[in-house]
């Protein structure tokens, strides 16, 4: 059984679907979880079921906000070990109808974040030798997808940053992965009609769609001792649909 304790983990994303699984599989393991999201409505419920955990409103694209946050989180904690960045959103169209500021929010949100939310948490890792960055990228940035350029594009340059950033500083016994998730069972997935979740689940060698806990076992098992020589590895859990 994996042991936490005395961790403490920054999930970003944290209010719903793939990061509220997380936060509550790092909780169950013995970590103290903060809860990192924009909504705070949604975020507060999700600090309740972990047992009053600390939630931290924050826009992880904006940089300011994101210190300050970080800051605060380090002044209360004392320190960070895991940092889990999920925090994400779509702006699907096809690429001749996009606009500029759907590219930009997606491309802000899901990779820009990450330069920011890192960069604060690498000094307190270093000084301790010991840290886990788990970046939550998408089979999307492996594949592409139509009407998803702009997605596709951000998911694909978190894969790259993974890699760059866990050559810089494993020399500091920080390691820095990332979790491509295939076809979730999420909010988003359950809008889609029965024929097209029927024709998505046919391209899956297991036949079924993931849930939220098969993302969540991934990154609970790269935030452990288990995990202790891998670095600078992308992790699919898509069910055998990108192989």
């Amino acid at each position: 059984m994996i042991d936490l304790t005395g961790k403490v983990a920054v999930v970003t994303g944290a209010s719903r679907g793939i990061g509220r699984a997380i936060a509550a599989k790092l909780h169950s393991a013995g970590a103290e979880v903060v809860l990192v999201a924009r909504n705070p409505q949604r975020l507060n419920e999700a600090a309740e079921e972990l047992g009053n955990a600390m939630a931290v409103p924050m826009d992880v694209s904006a940089a300011d906000e994101v210190q300050t946050g970080f800051k605060n989180i380090i002044r209360e904690k004392g320190k960070i070990d895991i940092l889990v960045n999920n925090a994400g959103i779509t702006r699907d169209n096809l690429l001749l109808r996009l606009k500029e500021e759907d590219i930009q929010q997606v491309l802000d949100i899901n990779l820009k974040s990450m330069f920011f939310t890192s960069k604060n948490v690498l000094k307190p890792m270093m000084k301790q030798r010991w840290g886990r960055i788990i970046n939550i990228t998408s089979v999307i940035g492996l594949t592409g997808n139509s009407g998803q350029s702009n997605y596709a594009a951000s998911k694909a340059g978190i894969m790259g940053f993974t890699k760059s950033l866990a050559k810089e500083i494993g020399s500091r016994n920080i390691t820095v992965n990332a979790v491509a998730p295939g076809f979730i069972e999420t909010d988003m997935t359950a809008e889609l009609s029965e024929d097209v979740q029927k024709e998505m689940a046919a391209s899956i060698a297991l036949g079924r769609f993931g849930s939220t806990e098969d993302v969540a076992n991934a990154v609970l098992f790269l935030a452990s001792d288990l995990a202790d020589y891998i670095t600078g590895e992308v992790m699919n859990v898509t069910g055998g649909m990108y192989m």
